[in-house]
């Protein structure tokens, strides 16, 4: 495949991968909407990339991401963690996880659940932009601000409005491949496939 997004290297299979078949996919699941925004998290001030390399041993570290489970760790936990070479070790961003656990759990009992709440941001279902240079491609929209700050009233770390934009990119509430790459136009149709976002 040629004519990738311009942020993809293209002599790394494993983030061409990431890109080919995962960044801007729809994504309506509870657990992996978590994941994807704890990883995020992790992410601030570091590369992508260092993070995707990582992600096998932070899934193994953080018992697949679930919710209910990481909610109640205590500092038990977090020393442990901060002793495994295989993910980021950052306690800040170690502790905030926990706290954001209990906080997705929160908002999964009120409404319509997380999975609704955050999509409905975006009007419930993926945006379809369209980019013709990478250059084009901002950093965050209002959109993504306002769900930060939505975030963040409830409780939530490490979620500003760039975490939150890059955040809602590589979960396919907004397409943000170029026009020019083979992925927009699968992308697209996978969205309008996409079913209503529900618990």
């Amino acid at each position: 495949m040629t004519g990738r997004c311009t942020w993809v290297p293209e002599t790394d299979p494993v983030y061409v991968a990431y890109h080919d078949e995962e960044w801007g996919v729809p994504e309506w699941d509870s657990r992996a909407l978590y994941e994807k925004l704890i990883l995020d998290g992790f992410q601030a001030g570091l590369s992508w990339r260092t993070i995707l390399y990582k992600r096998p041993a932070f899934r193994e570290a953080f018992e697949g991401f679930d919710p209910e489970r990481i909610a109640a760790w205590e500092s038990r936990q977090v020393d442990t963690l901060l002793g495994n070479p295989g993910i980021v070790r950052h306690r800040g961003k170690i502790e905030a996880a926990i706290v954001n656990a209990r906080a997705w759990l929160a908002l999964e009992e009120e409404g319509a659940g997380a999975v609704a709440h955050l999509w409905s941001f975006f009007g419930g279902k993926p945006v379809q932009n369209q980019w013709a240079e990478g250059e084009d491609v901002p950093a965050t929209s209002p959109a993504g601000t306002a769900l930060s700050k939505d975030l963040k009233a409830r409780g939530f770390k490490f979620c500003g409005p760039t975490i939150v934009y890059a955040f809602a990119q590589a979960v396919g509430m907004v397409n943000d491949h170029l026009t020019t790459c083979p992925r927009h136009a699968p992308v697209a149709a996978l969205a309008a496939r996409s079913p209503s976002p529900s618990r």
